[in-house]
């Protein structure tokens, strides 16, 4: 046991230092991973505006969308801007504290201005000038006249671009004949190219990110409970048979096991297919099968308190992986949405059925109360049936009530073809 126990003590300090010395390396890097953030960032909006928005800039003065499309473009938009703004403060902190040459930042720091100065944002990245708080002001202003509900204000605002972009030809043919003499020139092939390995490096990126967030939890659940929390516990308690059971569900199942032993030995006993036992020997093999059920429980006992410590460990690691992956994040969620948005109207309605007759359907309740019963008995708490009732009598009602202010609220106006088919498949 002590050796054991010398041997994990190693793994965790060479754990340690490697730990620190990737962090350290993770420090030395931030001014260029801020910086290249940014950059991406940026190619993201030069992106949209190439394949969307005819190379222009992202508003309803390049094409004409609905007000719902552009309200997604709007905020896409604004979340890059956001991530170029956090990273390139970033980056000018942590600059000045690591010492990096200017010559492998010219080129990303121009792509990066492109984007900064077609949307007015530069200003608001110089704090130390008295344009900062202008612009600053400058935006707040049109935010707040964008989000006014007064009618006479939108109608406003959408009269300029609609008057400053009429012409003989009506906008689609233009945009068509762009899009057909772009399919033309001599470089569709390599942006043809280009565009299929970015959304093949997006789904790469995106997958792997997906299956890192499911296997790096239940790996370090299971390799911080067998080598880690498990040899701690088993120290700590050691072998003392009164800290046999944890519940009093552990203590009846035990002796229900136990009894079902002294029936059986009376059962064979008395067909003869036994030979007759004395009142000592019966007691003497009562007393070994008690002692292995108390081992058995004892060992069961101790991998259930290990679960309680290994799964906030592993929610620790599932919070540092997310952390330290923002990119990733972004890029995961662009993917799921491409693959929401992209299912057909039955599509969408068949899952948001399958999903609400799940948790809220009519035989959820059994669902719920087998989901319950076991995460207790995973953590060696006893199941309440009182508290098991009463989570089923209010969960799955929060539940149904969120999914139908998500399907008034939001699919009625994402996708309203979606919702008059899950009007006509729940009837």
């Amino acid at each position: 046991m002590k050796d054991s126990f010398a041997k994990t003590a190693n793994l965790l300090r060479q754990n340690l230092k490697e730990y620190l010395r990737s962090l350290n390396h993770w420090f030395l890097n931030t001014p260029e991973r801020a910086l290249l953030e940014a950059q991406q960032a940026a190619e993201r909006i030069k992106n949209i505006e190439r394949e969307y928005f005819d190379n222009k800039k992202i508003s309803l003065e390049s094409v004409n969308y609905t007000e719902n499309v552009m309200s997604y473009w709007q905020g896409y938009l604004d979340k890059n801007l956001t991530i170029i703004k956090v990273r390139l403060a970033e980056f000018q902190l942590s600059r000045g504290i690591v010492n990096i040459s200017n010559s492998v930042l010219l080129e990303k720091l121009k792509v990066i201005d492109e984007v900064v100065d077609k949307y007015t944002i530069k200003d608001k990245l110089i704090n130390n000038s008295v344009l900062a708080s202008t612009s600053q002001a400058i935006q707040i202003n049109r935010t707040e006249i964008n989000k006014q509900p007064d009618l006479s204000n939108i109608n406003n605002i959408k009269a300029i671009p609609t008057s400053e972009n009429t012409g003989a030809v009506p906008r689609s043919i233009s945009k068509t004949f762009n899009r057909i003499k772009g399919d033309f020139s001599p470089q569709a092939e390599e942006e043809f190219m280009r565009d299929y390995r970015i959304s093949r490096n997006r789904t790469r990126i995106a997958l792997r990110f997906l299956i890192t967030l499911i296997i790096v939890p239940i790996l370090t659940q299971n390799l911080s409970k067998q080598f880690i929390v498990t040899p701690i516990l088993e120290k700590i308690r050691g072998d003392n048979n009164i800290q046999v059971f944890i519940n009093s569900d552990m203590e009846k199942e035990a002796l229900e096991e136990l009894h079902n032993f002294q029936k059986q030995l009376r059962f064979e006993n008395l067909l003869n297919q036994a030979p007759p036992l004395s009142s000592e020997l019966t007691q003497e093999k009562i007393k070994n099968k008690a002692v292995e059920i108390s081992e058995k429980f004892r060992i069961k006992s101790n991998s259930d308190l290990s679960n309680i410590f290994a799964d906030l460990i592993s929610l620790f690691s599932f919070g540092i992986v997310i952390a330290l992956s923002k990119r990733e994040v972004v890029i995961l969620k662009s993917f799921m949405d491409t693959i929401v948005y992209g299912l057909s109207d039955s599509a969408k309605a068949f899952l948001i059925i399958l999903l609400t007759d799940i948790f809220v359907g009519f035989h959820s309740p059994d669902g719920w109360e087998v989901i319950l019963e076991g995460f207790a008995e995973h953590l060696g708490l006893p199941a309440s049936r009182n508290v098991i009732f009463f989570f089923i009598a209010t969960f799955p009602v929060i539940l149904n009530t969120i999914f139908k202010y998500w399907i008034f609220r939001y699919l009625s106006r994402l996708s309203p073809s979606a919702l008059a088919t899950l009007k006509e498949m729940d009837e």
